[in-house]
């Protein structure tokens, strides 16, 4: 198979297309052809090596965390796939023409869903039902702010804090609010607006996907013993305010992943696609989403 391996930390020169030896299903695992795969910030920090505290490469190794294709073999206790069943999953090693992880990271994709935007789709899904799910956990009729709700993340958030029912407000940049409109919440704050944030109600939780001095703007207007749920680790100082903070690493879940799928696939959740691109045009693939962070996913195609 052909695959974009990552050969030192660097730029996206150090990104190179070869070929691989086919991967082959273990017992609980099956193998996928990629019909898509996104770039994801968390991929260019893992080349640069800034993340590899957290997410160390070995030499040479295969980024990607999302993939969505076609099931071409499945491992011997898998029950819930079959050869030719349409997936998407959220794995790693994804920037290749074949996939293989445990049959618990994928889940089926829904009718209705594009094979190839799927690929958009997994971490996104899961990262912003988490961090409601698990992380901020707003009860019903409570106030929610999610901040960096036009990112894929935050959309997803506030889809699931509505989920909830809970009052959603949209943290966005002023530049933003007409679009933040658009994403159903109940009302929309410009974060970068000291005064449209003087004029937030009382927050019972936040659902932060921005971190840095935005974050701790919004301190003075969480209740005490409020929640700060973060996908960027614990925000400075938030403990110290009586905050209950959680932040979390994003983990598989089959039945959440296909629950949200479905929710994008009858289009009551919107993930926009900026580009797609080809599998060997990875790393100008990482230049364009990092470099001019388009407003929607980027896909490789398989």
């Amino acid at each position: 198979m052909k695959a974009v391996v990552l050969t030192a930390y660097g730029d996206v020169d150090k990104l190179e297309v070869r070929e691989l030896p086919d991967p082959h299903a273990t017992p609980d695992g099956i193998v996928v052809r990629m019909a898509g795969a996104s770039i994801n910030p968390v991929d260019w920090k893992m080349r640069s090596g800034a993340a590899k505290e957290r997410f160390p490469v070995e030499f040479p190794g295969i980024l990607g965390r999302d993939a969505s294709g076609v099931v071409v073999e499945v491992g011997k206790d898998v029950t819930a796939f079959s050869v030719g069943d349409r997936v998407l999953g959220f794995v790693t090693k994804a920037y290749a023409e074949l996939v293989a992880a445990p049959a618990e990271q994928w889940a089926k994709i829904p009718t209705g869903l594009d094979v190839v935007d799927a690929g958009a789709l997994p971490l996104v899904l899961l990262t912003g039902a988490q961090l409601i799910e698990d992380a901020a956990r707003p009860a019903e009729g409570s106030v929610l702010l999610v901040t960096g709700a036009l990112g894929s993340v935050g959309r997803v958030a506030v889809f699931a804090g509505k989920s909830r029912g809970t009052k959603v407000w949209a943290g966005v940049r002023a530049s933003q609010r007409a679009e933040a409109a658009k994403l159903g919440a109940d009302g929309v704050v410009a974060l970068d607006d000291d005064a449209d944030i003087a004029r937030l109600p009382t927050l019972d939780a936040i659902a932060d996907t921005v971190g840095g001095d935005t974050i701790k703007k919004l301190y003075g207007k969480l209740k005490a013993g409020g929640a700060l749920g973060s996908v960027l680790g614990e925000p400075a100082g938030a403990k110290e305010r009586g905050f209950v903070v959680r932040a979390f690493m994003t983990r598989p879940d089959s039945a959440m992943l296909a629950k949200y799928a479905a929710a994008v696939a009858e289009r009551k959740l919107v993930i926009p696609i900026a580009r797609k691109m080809p599998l060997a045009e990875a790393g100008e693939a990482q230049t364009f989403a990092e470099k001019t962070r388009p407003g929607g996913k980027v896909v490789l195609l398989g």
